[in-house]
């Protein structure tokens, strides 16, 4: 009830025009758990628009700088393309070569669904459970569902449901810890010039830090002055990153709730479960979490019992697309929204936009951490740029974008 009333103290002030309109018809008590693993179970992706099995051919890793592509095609032709985590690859490539990729190569392409589940099992892949599995499945997933699109003729978002929204709000995600809160809010200022936004996500404390901020008294100054210097009309969202023990974690849920921030991300490291109900329970401002996130059980947990009220799985670190759809389903049942996270993927701003496209519960703003250069891509039903503070989704087939064929043939070929 607590919760509730805030949202709708901050609806009445007008600051928050863009607080998950779920959530405040959630009903008190338990949810159905059926519903939840019914979620859990439904076929996802859409097997009506391929009348014939879609061979993989091959399924291959390149690189072009610091960027890796994958590269799926399919025995009669198709061919699509996804871009994987840089940083995150560059570890873990030899597991994606030797165990994931190959276990792709002569499956049905349709039987997405349950080859994600088999993969999971393949040679007890289940014991590299995180971001060693799920960061490589994801790669390989992007990479067939464009190659789907290609072959369909249909955007991804497409592949799994009707397109409800085609202009995506977007809020930019920034990271300036270590920073003056002067200093960060200055480089705020710079980057809403720049993209017209609406909304902004801050970062708070000193990241799983045990209540030490990276800066003293940094946090405390930085949430009155973030709202100061934006206003009310600004939506506001903060991210601990785990910084905080639950006596910490309340105190400066407090100061943000004054602040009428809308959602506090990850207040206490992410893997504590029952400190997050703890401090979700205690404090009217929505908790959001999920981005560190590997098992569909504990965000089924998690939704169950309301630790969170805003799901964030991560659309690579999740393992993908037909994934992180079974936890905003799961969340939709519960009237929670579901705003993904994105880590640093080349394209990253395109497939959160895309996903958000086709689910229902999508938030009104979703991260952004602008668009990189590194990788030539073309678009004709999209600028793929924030104009006044939204991108537009491309309508084209697949992911809707054409990589440069010169960028391409100049990557080097991985292998095993």
């Amino acid at each position: 009830m607590k919760r509730r009333s805030f949202f709708k103290s901050m609806l009445a002030t007008g600051v928050v025009a863009a607080v998950p309109g779920k959530l405040l018809s959630r009903e008190e008590g338990e949810v159905d758990i059926s519903k939840l693993e019914k979620a859990l179970t439904e076929p996802v992706l859409k097997r009506e628009f391929f009348s014939s099995p879609v061979k993989i051919k091959s399924i291959d890793l390149l690189k072009s700088g610091e960027e890796y592509i994958v590269r799926c095609e399919s025995t009669d032709g198709g061919i699509g393309y996804g871009i994987s985590h840089r940083t995150k690859l560059n570890v873990l490539y030899p597991f994606f070569l030797n165990r994931v990729a190959p276990f792709f190569v002569g499956k049905d392409a349709r039987d997405l669904d349950s080859l994600l589940q088999e993969v999971f099992v393949h040679q007890s892949n289940y014991k590299f459970q995180g971001l060693a599995l799920w960061i490589c499945v994801a790669s390989v997933e992007f990479a067939i569902l464009d190659m789907l699109g290609q072959i369909s003729g249909k955007p991804v978002g497409e592949l799994f449901g009707k397109t409800v929204r085609r202009d995506i709000g977007l809020y930019q995600a920034n990271n300036y810890r270590g920073k003056s809160p002067e200093f960060s809010v200055a480089q705020m200022v710079k980057k809403v010039e720049e993209t017209g936004v609406k909304a902004i996500k801050f970062k708070l404390g000193g990241r799983m830090s045990n209540d030490k901020d990276s800066l003293p008294g940094r946090t405390e100054a930085l949430i009155p002055l973030v709202r100061k210097t934006f206003g009310d009309d600004m939506v506001l969202y903060a991210d601990s990153n785990g910084s905080y023990n639950f006596e910490k974690a309340v105190e400066i849920g407090r100061i943000l709730e004054e602040n009428k921030i809308v959602f506090y991300e990850e207040p206490c490291p992410f893997d504590d479960l029952e400190t997050t109900k703890k401090i979700a329970d205690s404090l009217s401002i929505p908790i959001a979490g999920g981005e560190q996130e590997s098992s569909m059980r504990r965000f089924l947990w998690m939704i169950k019992n309301n630790a969170v009220q805003v799901v964030q799985p991560d659309l690579i670190y999740y393992g993908g697309f037909i994934r992180s759809i079974r936890v905003a389903r799961m969340a939709a049942e519960a009237g929670m929204s579901c705003i993904p996270h994105i880590s640093a993927v080349g394209v990253g701003y395109l497939y959160v936009t895309h996903f958000a496209s086709f689910i229902p519960n999508a938030d009104l703003h979703m991260e952004y951490k602008g668009r990189s250069e590194k990788i030539p891509v073309y678009c004709d039903t999209s600028s793929l740029e924030s104009e006044n503070g939204k991108l537009r989704v491309p309508t084209g087939p697949g992911f809707g974008i054409t990589i440069d064929p010169e960028y391409i043939k100049k990557s080097q070929l991985i292998k095993a």
